[in-house]
C-alpha cells in the first residue's frame, strides 16, 4: 500500500468513527508480583495526557508485559492505583470498560473456527444494543485501513503471525476506545507494516500505551518513553530525555551511537556491543 492510499483509507476510516475522546492516564506507586514470589513490577508512576502515546521499552523481562496487564485489568496491583480521566479501573462496570479500553496482546489470539471478517467484527460488540445488528461497512474500512480487504473470508487460523497482529490491530480499532493498550505490535510484522502501525498509532488521536522492542521506533513516535529494567522504572521523560547513550548502555548492556536520520529527521540507533558490559 503506497503512503497516499494509507492516508487515504486512514481519512475513510476515520469517518465513520465517533468522536474521538482521549483518556487521560494516572499511574500511582504501581507494585504487582505473583504471591510468594516477589514484585515483579515495582513503584511505577507516570501520567500520560489526552490523546498522547507512551512507549514502554527495556530488556527482556523487565516487565514491560506485566505493567501492561495490570493497566487493561489483566492483574489487579498489590498496590498503587491506575486511574482513567480520575476514575480508578477497577471499578469501571465491565461494559464500559470495554467501550473505553481496547487492547492488541502479543499471545495468538484464540479464533473459535472464525473468519478474518468475523473476528474483526468483534470490535464492534461492546458498542451493540441488545438487538442492534453491526455495521459491516466499519468492518470494510478496518480490514482496507490494515490491508487486510483480501483475506475478510480466509480463515484466521491460517494467517501468519504478521497478518494475525494486523487483524487484532483492526478488532481494537473497531471498538473506537479512549485509551488503547498494545503489547509489542510490532513483533512479526515486516518492515513497511511496522511502519504503518506506528504511524496510525500517532494519528489517531487517542491515548497509546505500547510496549516496544525497536528503540528507534519508540523515539521516533511516541511523546513519552518509560525505560523499565528489573521491573523497576529507571527512566521517564521525552525519548531525547529517556533514551540517551548512557541510559541505553546502562539498561540493555550495550553500546549505542544516536544521530538523525537524513531523511526522516528522527533519531537513528546504531548498537554494537560494549566490552565492558559483556558480563552484565
Amino acid at each position: 500500500m503506497s503512503h497516499a492510499a494509507f492516508n487515504a483509507r486512514l481519512e475513510q476510516f476515520g469517518q465513520f468513527r465517533r468522536p474521538v475522546r482521549p483518556a487521560a492516564l494516572h499511574v500511582e506507586g504501581l507494585c504487582w508480583g505473583p504471591k510468594g514470589h516477589g514484585g515483579l513490577v515495582t513503584d511505577i508512576s507516570f501520567e500520560l495526557a489526552p490523546g498522547r502515546m507512551l512507549a514502554i521499552v527495556g530488556p527482556n523481562g523487565a516487565g514491560k508485559s506485566s505493567l501492561l496487564r495490570c493497566l487493561y485489568r489483566y492483574h489487579r496491583p498489590t498496590s498503587g492505583l491506575v486511574r482513567l480521566d480520575g476514575e480508578d479501573i477497577w471499578s469501571i462496570p465491565p461494559r464500559d470498560y470495554a467501550r473505553r479500553i481496547a487492547t492488541v496482546l502479543q499471545e495468538p489470539a484464540v479464533d473459535f473456527g472464525l473468519s478474518v471478517a468475523e473476528i474483526v467484527e468483534l470490535g464492534l460488540t461492546p458498542h451493540l444494543g441488545r438487538f442492534a445488528r453491526p455495521d459491516f461497512s466499519r468492518v470494510v474500512d478496518a480490514l482496507a485501513l490494515m490491508g487486510l480487504s483480501d483475506f475478510a473470508s480466509r480463515d484466521f487460523a491460517t494467517l501468519s503471525g504478521g497478518e494475525k497482529q494486523r487483524v487484532m490491530i483492526a478488532r481494537a480499532l473497531l471498538q473506537d476506545p479512549d485509551l488503547l493498550i498494545l503489547d509489542e505490535p510490532t513483533n512479526h510484522l515486516d518492515i513497511r507494516h511496522q511502519l504503518e502501525v506506528l504511524e496510525l498509532l500517532s494519528r489517531l488521536g487517542i491515548t497509546v500505551v505500547v510496549s516496544l522492542h525497536d528503540l528507534a521506533l519508540a523515539s521516533s513516535h511516541a511523546d513519552t518513553v518509560l525505560v523499565l529494567d528489573h521491573g523497576r522504572q529507571v527512566q521517564l521523560g521525552a525519548p531525547t530525555e529517556a533514551l540517551t547513550p548512557q541510559s541505553v548502555n546502562q539498561t540493555f548492556a550495550v553500546g549505542v551511537a544516536i544521530d538523525t536520520h537524513p531523511v526522516t529527521g528522527r533519531p537513528r540507533f546504531s548498537f554494537h556491543l560494549d566490552d565492558d558490559n559483556e558480563n552484565t
